[in-house]
């Protein structure tokens, strides 16, 4: 059964479609890419399937035992953020707030969750240092450590590498691999088109034309195509 299932979904602002039609399902270790042009609609999109936003019309449904707060959410990240005066800890633990509910602390299993994903994004030792002091690809760890406190199921990613160093962004995408290969579900929005191509199992793009499939038959299409030709002619 699939986590995520999205029916004829139709998005935008007072009644105006931006994007409408979409149909396409995540389940426990796809990796699916978001792609298309700017302005398209995969911000709208990020919007409604984190709830935080109404669809115009259609349907996003919740399966396999993922509960609606249970989607781990990675920013793309703004000046603000990153200048955040917070210590590591404080940030990761920040992610088990789901768990709550109306509890005003956190329990020790939860903060004990928080330093497992420390561990598990290799940043325990800076779990004291002050969040703003650190390197993007640190910054972008402890952000992804956080996503990680709120799910077992799926991870929703918005643009995870901008602004890193080739270092940082071949270590991000690994680190997101390897979450995959555990049996998290990754939902990636990215306008790294390599990127797509190399990790997703599934692309959906969407903008003037919409396709939902396979990365091999995604490659294969008259919309992937048109897409690749036109990104290739923008780095030229």
């Amino acid at each position: 059964m699939a986590l995520l299932t999205i029916q004829n979904l139709a998005l935008g602002y007072d009644a105006h479609a931006i994007v409408q039609g979409l149909n396409f399902s995540v389940s426990s270790g796809d990796y699916l890419c978001i792609v298309g042009e700017n302005g398209s609609g995969k911000t709208t999109l990020i919007k409604a399937l984190l709830h935080l936003q109404e669809p115009i019309s259609g349907q996003i449904l919740i399966g396999d035992g993922l509960r609606k707060n249970e989607i781990g959410y990675l920013p793309q990240q703004t000046v603000v953020q990153k200048d955040f005066p917070a210590s590591v800890r404080e940030i990761v633990l920040s992610g088990c707030q789901g768990r709550c509910g109306f509890r005003p602390f956190y329990r020790k299993e939860e903060k004990q969750l928080a330093e497992d994903n420390m561990a598990r994004m290799g940043i325990s030792a800076l779990a004291n240092h002050c969040y703003r002091e650190l390197s993007g690809g640190q910054q972008q760890r402890v952000l992804l450590a956080r996503a990680l406190c709120a799910t077992q199921k799926a991870l929703l990613l918005d643009e995870p590498v901008s602004g890193l160093d080739p270092k940082g962004t071949s270590e991000m995408y690994h680190l997101i691999a390897q979450l995959n290969r555990e049996g998290i579900a990754i939902i990636m929005v990215s306008h790294d088109i390599a990127a797509a191509v190399r990790y997703a199992s599934h692309i959906l793009h969407i903008g003037a034309a919409v396709f939902y499939g396979t990365r091999e038959a995604y490659l294969q299409s008259d919309v992937g195509k048109c897409f690749l030709t036109h990104q290739k002619g923008g780095e030229a």
